[in-house]
């Protein structure tokens, strides 16, 4: 299994990539054409990039304050540092709480109170924003807000956790709680870019849950959540539908924007990544409805920390290719960060994080996730557009974009035991490059 250390594609947090014009040979030579290939087409475009990212929780906030200052700022460098780190831009975090806060909480606690007065962000002030806060002094970021569950009190089984529905009498408060959240972070200096109704709002969960149906999402963005969005100012707010895995997001896309008030109202599709792949489903919702965005919200490997394995990182790579080769315009993992038992949880569900913590000397354990991850943040940037590639191999996987500066990074992987040597072809211009087995690597030029 190969490491770190013997992969030419991972020699340094650097991310030495292989420059055509530097280590690839050009070449006339037809005796190549037996090889496979990768085709990059730059004259065809398609979306636009937001960005890349992870999501502020407060088990990650509460393991990254844990750090000495040298190490926090090691972190918040290698994510959000746009010349020497992945140069995050797009991130997540959680209204109330999640399975990976330290306990069930809400911003609204006091039952019955339908005018607000006891909201409060206080507990957030605590780990949470100063995350933020410190992220947002190296980059711009645009956040998505996506709450767990409502207050217990608002909810049918009178409790967070274990699923349950919003009373419908709680509907337009459940609305201006939004609406105050975004407007109580905008005072922190942490401007909110969207919010997703429900995290898998098809689940019951043991943790913090709540279940929509299709029909109840679409009310409440249609009747609720958006006319209180722009009631207070704030139509400029993205609203993202589902946020759950993509074996039903069709069906669900489908019910929203039938209804055309509701549609005019949401932004586009968030998915995650757990069960089956279902890539060509991802396909399906743009196919159907073109004017609408694709956001892949949440993924991350379960079951424990993984320190070390492989295997989550071309799980990464995998689901980056095939997505961002069917429409989506960003990309968004779970945990910045977690300590090294995939913690801390309120219900014990770890999971890994492409930076995990050695709980005992505090030092930062990147995972294969991370650099994985890099070679598609690093260098796809904000504003990129994807351009027509194809690989003439099933297990040669390939995404393509143009930079905003014209430079075109094309992401090859190949996840089989045997080295791959292929012809790259841009244009009127083949090189030739070997990938070793299980390797990624990123192609840089100018078009």
């Amino acid at each position: 299994m190969p490491v770190y250390s013997n992969t030419r594609f991972f020699l340094s947090a650097k991310y030495q990539t292989c420059r055509l014009t530097e280590q690839l040979t050009l070449t006339t030579d037809h005796t190549t054409d037996c090889l496979a290939s990768v085709s990059v087409m730059p004259s065809s475009t398609f979306q636009a990039m937001q960005g890349f990212g992870g999501a502020f929780t407060e088990a990650a906030a509460v393991t990254w304050l844990s750090l000495s200052p040298a190490k926090r700022k090691e972190v918040l460098q290698a994510y959000f540092d746009p010349e020497l780190g992945h140069g995050y831009t797009l991130c997540r975090v959680h209204m109330n709480s999640c399975d990976f806060s330290l306990g069930n909480y809400a911003h609204l606690e006091t039952a019955g109170d339908e005018a607000l007065q006891s909201f409060s962000i206080e507990r957030d002030r605590q780990a949470l924003l100063p995350f933020i806060q410190e992220a947002l002094k190296l980059t711009p970021l645009k956040l998505l807000v996506s709450p767990w569950s409502p207050p217990a009190w608002m909810k049918s089984n009178g409790q967070m956790n274990h699923g349950g529905y919003l009373l419908p009498r709680y509907r337009s408060t459940w609305a201006r709680c939004f609406v105050r959240f975004i407007q109580e972070y905008a005072k922190e200096g942490v401007p909110v870019w969207g919010v997703s109704v429900q995290n898998e709002p098809a689940a019951t969960q043991r943790w913090d849950s709540c279940l929509y149906s299709a029909e109840q999402e679409r009310d409440f963005v249609r009747d609720f959540l958006g006319p209180e969005l722009e009631k207070a100012g704030l139509g400029h707010i993205h609203i993202i539908i589902w946020d759950h895995n993509r074996d039903l997001m069709v069906e669900r896309a489908n019910v929203v924007y039938s209804d055309a008030k509701a549609a005019s109202y949401v932004w586009g599709t968030g998915f995650h990544w757990y069960g089956e792949d279902h890539f060509e489903h991802v396909q399906q919702v743009h196919d159907a409805w073109p004017d609408k965005q694709l956001l892949f919200t949440e993924g991350c490997q379960e079951g424990g920390a993984h320190n070390g394995s492989w295997e989550p990182g071309e799980r990464y790579a995998r689901s980056l290719i095939n997505d961002l080769n069917r429409w989506t315009v960003g990309w968004i993992d779970w945990n910045l960060l977690l300590n090294e038992q995939g913690g801390p949880n309120h219900v014990g569900n770890f999971c890994s994080a492409p930076i995990l913590i050695d709980d005992q000397q505090h030092t930062l354990l990147l995972q294969s996730s991370y650099y994985y991850l890099g070679h598609f943040s690093r260098f796809i940037k904000p504003g990129a557009l994807r351009v027509l590639c194809a690989s003439t191999r099933q297990d040669l996987e390939a995404t393509s974009f143009v930079n905003p500066d014209a430079t075109l990074a094309t992401v090859v992987m190949n996840r089989t035991e045997a080295p791959i040597r292929f012809s790259l072809v841009i244009g009127q211009n083949r090189m030739v490059s070997e990938l070793p087995p299980r390797s990624i690597a990123t192609y840089l030029s100018k078009c």
